[in-house]
């Protein structure tokens, strides 16, 4: 086993009257050699964005990014004809693909926006671009892991065109649970939303995060009552 541990005051930093935001791996003005992506998970941005402001129309290609809304929503409208309202508990999927100009903002006069962007690579270059969204119980189911994101045809969960699983639970102080891979080639990334939680021998607490590598299988023990989100990507 590989372990690579990423405490939360270690992340990268962007502060702007409109937006507040941590960076997990090297992103905008904040280059870190050493903190390039886990695998194919290139992005993990914990957002805030203040009312009445957003991300203004721009372009992206050849990426998976899902967008986890945790509080407010989002006013997404792209170039593919897509207008939509993505709210607290829905989760939004983009495969930019070819090319996509989207725009992400919060219409709320005094409420602020909270949310997770993460970018996948895709397993293929230049497919046709595509937009799907999905409401989950991110804050009612308890003790159990919901898959948000999933390869193409994995049943109850967003497409995303890559080997790779993006999934979220809410757990009670003292539950144990284990997750078991995919595939041998993957590694898992671990990321604590709220809580505290032991992770394959290291306790983690509020927005830290540990990526593991050559283990089928992972322990968690929730030591607090926690939130965490689980990536399985491709190395």
């Amino acid at each position: 086993m590989q372990k690579i541990i990423h405490k939360a005051k270690d992340r990268g930093w962007g502060e702007h009257d409109w937006l507040h935001t941590r960076y997990s791996f090297s992103f905008a003005d904040w280059y870190e050699p050493k903190r390039m992506g886990f695998g194919k998970l290139r992005v993990l941005n914990d957002d805030i964005i203040e009312p009445n402001s957003g991300f203004g129309a721009h372009s992206h290609a050849n990426m998976e990014i899902i967008t986890i809304v945790t509080e407010g929503e989002v006013s997404h409208e792209d170039s593919m004809g897509n207008k939509y309202t993505v709210p607290a508990g829905d989760v939004q999927v983009m495969s930019a693909g070819t090319g996509v100009t989207h725009s992400e903002y919060n219409n709320s006069p005094d409420k602020r926006l909270a949310l997770f962007q993460i970018w996948i690579e895709p397993k293929e270059r230049n497919i046709k671009p595509s937009y799907a969204q999905k409401s989950f119980d991110l804050g009612g189911v308890r003790n159990t892991l919901e898959l948000l994101a999933a390869p193409n045809e994995t049943a109850g969960a967003l497409p995303i065109h890559q080997d790779a699983y993006v999934l979220s639970g809410n757990f009670d102080a003292g539950k144990t649970f284990e997750y078991e891979l995919h595939s041998s080639k993957n590694g898992v990334y671990v990321f604590i939303i709220e809580g505290v939680a032991n992770i394959a021998g290291e306790d983690l607490a509020l927005r830290d995060a540990v990526g593991i590598l050559e283990e089928p299988r992972i322990s968690i023990e929730c030591k607090e009552p926690s939130k965490i989100l689980i990536f399985e990507v491709p190395m």
